[in-house]
């Protein structure tokens, strides 16, 4: 009687996973369907990148290079270009021949181009990137490419071995993606040498009587790094003062409000007069490195730092930053603090480096001049284009590999193109511990819910329907031993 049941179980089973692969075939299809039926409308700013909802305020400091417009090209022209797709609207450009050096490449939104059989490469953005909607069923000559310079919280899936891998190519924030976007957020080795908005350690001191010896500003509260616990631990030991609206306690004139003002000379005026900033991350994650650790060193502030645990790969010199990590308790670090905001000698050796303007990291000098592209320089390509030009470049390098009946290269991300590892929270003591926010607790399980659906949409892009059917029935079969 039991075996009856099982097979009767199992039967069931069987036909609830055929009926549910067929659904999502079915989902796939339709969802390709409205791609290819929809015409895109984009709001183009004036660097040429599309504004959406939640893209990062630094993508739209761009102006687009010198390019070659593509005008009602015939058919027979463009199928002299390989296709880059861009499956994102990131560009909001319906097609442009892009120069690359020496090749050429057409660059587009316009999802119609899906099965045209020159379009080789699809080109997303992380943000964007959605398992419900995928240029599906991938074909072998099919090159997908993501461009991601933003922490997990913007899209964790990306984040786990199963997905990252499914990228031939990358621009990441990590030095081990193709495109290494690790020093996105830094104009020049100029700007850190520059004395510009130094204010001297004199004036410093007399304005300690009215200001803390640390500031904060954060708009963006309760991240994966759960930075607000442990500032707000710290505050229990030293003077700081919080701008912003994480912890606020202190308010900006009213017309630095705004975010987007963090980049005004107003608001830099004002966090310059201070000796110590803290510059803690949305996410701790090796390489992932923001204006949080920039702007202070621009500014002649040192940042007490918390984030990248490669931090000291990046460091303009080895005394230039007070790295949190080095601490095992916030009491700690505010009695550190403490001691170099009473003694001119110590706190000069962490801006000793920027007086005299030299810059000892070979990493750094290195990473800067060899990059290609620039940041808020009209002179150089941006990011993106760098980007667009890669593949663009790789794609070329293997039609001429078969045009002499060679095999073309494969390129393949690693996991270690994007690695953070799981988020976890700080619990300093048992009487100040708080309880998990809501927000503090939906990061650590939206990391756990991301490995799932990574791993779902690993076999949604290589897997078969038998061999998902069998994977499914065998976890069954597994669960009833």
């Amino acid at each position: 009687m039991v075996r009856i049941q099982r097979r009767k179980l199992l039967a069931s089973c069987l036909c609830i996973t055929a009926t549910i692969f067929l659904l999502v075939t079915l989902q796939v299809m339709v969802e390709l369907g409205k791609f290819e039926r929809k015409e895109f409308k984009s709001s183009s700013l004036q660097d040429g990148h599309t504004k959406m909802e939640e893209a990062p305020t630094h993508l739209n400091s761009f102006l687009k290079k010198e390019e070659l417009t593509f005008h009602r090209k015939r058919k027979w022209e463009l199928d002299s270009y390989p296709i880059m797709l861009w499956w994102s609207p990131l560009t909001g450009e319906t097609g442009r021949l892009g120069q690359c050096g020496a090749d050429a490449c057409f660059f587009t939104i316009n999802r119609t181009y899906l099965r045209h059989h020159m379009t080789k490469a699809f080109l997303f953005y992380g943000t964007d990137f959605n398992i419900d909607s995928l240029p599906l069923p991938r074909k072998a000559h099919h090159d997908w490419a993501l461009f991601h310079e933003e922490s997990p919280k913007n899209n964790y899936k990306l984040f786990h071995k199963p997905v990252i891998t499914l990228f031939n190519y990358t621009a990441t924030f990590s030095r081990h993606s193709h495109l290494p976007l690790t020093t996105q957020y830094l104009e020049s080795i100029e700007v850190l040498k520059s004395l510009r908005y130094l204010v001297p350690l004199q004036s410093k001191n007399k304005l300690r009587k009215r200001l803390a010896p640390l500031v904060y500003v954060q708009s963006d509260c309760d991240p994966p790094s759960d930075r607000d616990s442990y500032v707000r631990e710290l505050m229990a030991y030293i003077e700081v003062d919080s701008y912003g609206e994480c912890l606020r306690n202190k308010d900006l004139p009213q017309q630095l409000k705004n975010p987007a003002s963090m980049d005004a000379d107003g608001f830099y005026r004002i966090i310059a007069q201070y000796k110590f900033i803290l510059a803690f991350e949305n996410a701790v994650c090796d390489d992932y490195i923001t204006e949080k650790f920039w702007r202070p060193l621009k500014l002649g502030v040192v940042p007490v730092y918390y984030g990248s645990p490669s931090i000291t790969d990046w460091l303009p010199s080895n005394k230039s930053a007070i790295l949190v990590s080095e601490f095992s308790h916030p009491r700690e670090l505010a009695t550190y603090i403490r001691r170099l905001d009473s003694d001119d000698g110590l706190y000069e050796a962490y801006v000793e480096w920027k007086v005299k303007g030299e810059i000892s990291n070979q990493r750094l000098l290195t990473a800067l001049r060899e990059r290609k592209w620039g940041v808020q320089d009209i002179s150089q390509d941006n990011y993106i284009d760098a980007f667009e030009c890669m593949v663009c470049t790789k794609v070329w390098d293997n039609i001429r590999l078969q045009e002499k009946g060679l095999p073309p290269k494969r390129w393949e991300a690693e996991d270690t193109h994007l690695s953070c590892p799981k988020p976890t929270v700080f619990a300093f003591s048992p009487l100040r511990a708080l309880p998990l926010s809501s927000l503090r607790e939906m990061w650590i399980s939206s990391f756990e819910q991301s490995k799932k659906e990574a791993q779902a949409l690993s076999l949604l892009v290589f897997g078969k329907p038998g061999i998902l059917q069998l994977s499914m029935t065998m976890k069954y079969i597994r669960t009833w031993k």
